[in-house]
């Protein structure tokens, strides 16, 4: 299986947007050898044009791919292809599974109990709360939180879990090309404990139309998602409809009536998706081995036990809400610290793990 690495990751440079194309090719050629010995008309018959079939069967790309596994391996990445055996066993049962996977951090994570969190990239406050817990709850009673790497719900997911346990995240570019920018320290941190894989050469750029495809990667990796905050156009409901042809449960968080962000997550609530408020509602609709051993986990087993905070902290902290930002001036307002006592209090808090910190000094209590 060695040897053919190059080959499968020559194909998947040339192809990896094209699952159709992929499909046939590996119908047709069942020894992934067997494709670059082919001619250009052997492949031109399978409805590949000219260019594609030039340049699949070239020196050229497989020099390419030789040059890619050299790189990642002095990174010590993996590369994962559907003849592996450590190939996840769940993406290789769903429909149109990547031909090969790009993987940063631990690969035994990839097989393990997972469930996808996604949502909003803009998310309220209530939903970020929502999302952090959540993924808290279930990452410290083992559960492999899954979602996208991007801004909003999947970023404060991602950091949510890491928080109690592990994480995977699914890019839409390569490797080398983290996207968005700002989550590079988020990167470092999931490959630590988790990992974070891709379908897209190094050097793929993170083009609008490989997110629609990344998103069943993220589906097809875990035995249910869960939408945090969408609209009725989001990129979320992609992922829960492909989680539906995988069969993959698929639950919402409800939000509010009047918000924007609610009317996808309420619409999917009101055609038959699972409503999650609690780790536990997640629990409850896995597979009876797995649920059991979820539910046989208490709150108390698991529960995170905080640093004290001192009487000036806990008047600060009673002012918080766990689902809405509070400004600055708000606190000024109802207290009697000045603006720089305040920052301070926050600042302590914020490293003791009671709040969080929003562009423009806004404040959120996380517990």
């Amino acid at each position: 299986m060695e040897d053919n690495l190059k080959y499968w990751v020559a194909l998947n440079i040339v192809l990896s947007e094209n699952l159709k194309a992929i499909k046939k090719i590996l119908n047709r050629f069942p020894n992934i050898r067997d494709l670059f010995e082919a001619s250009v008309t052997d492949l031109e018959a399978l409805g590949l044009d000219e260019e594609t079939a030039i340049a699949l069967v070239s020196p050229k790309t497989l020099h390419q791919a030789e040059n890619d596994i050299e790189k990642l391996t002095r990174k010590k990445y993996a590369i994962l292809t559907l003849e592996d055996r450590n190939y996840p066993s769940y993406l290789r049962e769903s429909f149109d599974p990547p031909c090969v996977l790009y993987c940063a951090g631990k690969v035994d994570v990839l097989d393990e109990l997972s469930v996808s969190i996604v949502g909003a990239r803009k998310p309220t406050p209530y939903g970020r709360a929502v999302a952090e817990k959540l993924a808290y709850d279930l990452a410290s009673r083992g559960v492999i939180v899954v979602s996208g790497l991007a801004r909003g719900i999947d970023s404060v997911a991602h950091w949510g879990a890491l928080q109690g346990g592990k994480t995977v995240a699914v890019m839409g570019s390569g490797l080398d090309v983290i996207y968005p920018g700002e989550n590079r320290k988020l990167f470092d941190r999931i490959i630590e404990t988790g990992a974070v894989i891709t379908e897209f050469p190094l050097k793929s750029s993170p083009l609008g139309y490989h997110f629609p495809l990344r998103n069943r990667i993220i589906s097809g990796l875990s035995l249910a998602v869960v939408v945090i905050e969408a609209t009725k156009r989001s990129g979320s409901l992609i992922t829960a409809r492909l989680a539906l042809e995988q069969n993959r449960e698929v639950m919402a968080v409800p939000g509010n009536t009047t918000s924007e962000l609610s009317r996808g997550t309420n619409w999917l609530v009101k055609t038959g998706a699972k409503l999650v408020e609690r780790w536990e509602d997640v629990a409850e609709e896995l597979p009876p081995p797995l649920k059991d051993q979820l539910l046989a986990q208490t709150e108390e087993k698991t529960i995170k036990v905080l640093p004290p905070v001192n009487p000036n902290e806990e008047k600060l902290l009673a002012l918080l809400k766990t689902d809405e930002l509070t400004p600055i001036d708000e606190l000024v307002e109802k207290t009697e610290f000045s603006v720089s006592e305040i920052l301070f209090l926050s600042l302590q808090l914020e490293l003791k793990g009671y709040i969080s910190q929003s562009p423009g000094k806004n404040f959120q209590r996380k517990i």
